[in-house]
């Protein structure tokens, strides 16, 4: 990959899906492809985040129409259960493309 292919491949990745550029959406992104589907609290101790701010990633992957949340009643209370849509899996597998294409271009111009 030349100089000028890898400048433009930075370049879309640097206009690429400004909601899976937080290391933290990714995480829950990544969690989510590869279980479909995860309690909050499952979420919450697999990241190590709080409430807070767990529920305030969930709302603009939400919002992205990446995943849904819907409530789920359990003999002991009820759960918050997150689902990952396929709109979701497309954004991410389109997004992870992009990084895997410029870290193989990284790589050919460091000659590695």
């Amino acid at each position: 990959m030349g100089q000028e292919e890898l400048t433009g491949v930075l370049r879309k990745l640097a206009r690429s899906d400004p909601i899976l550029a937080s290391p933290t959406r990714l995480a829950i992104m990544l969690l989510l492809a590869i279980r479909r589907k995860m309690y909050f609290s499952e979420l919450q101790k697999a990241l190590g985040l709080t409430p807070g701010n767990l529920g305030s990633h969930l709302r603009k992957l939400e919002e992205a129409g990446y995943v849904r949340t819907r409530k789920v009643l359990t003999r002991i209370r009820p759960l918050t259960l997150v689902v990952l849509l396929e709109e979701g899996e497309v954004a991410l597998y389109r997004h992870l493309g992009l990084l895997r294409e410029a870290l193989r271009g990284l790589r050919s111009e460091r000659g590695a």
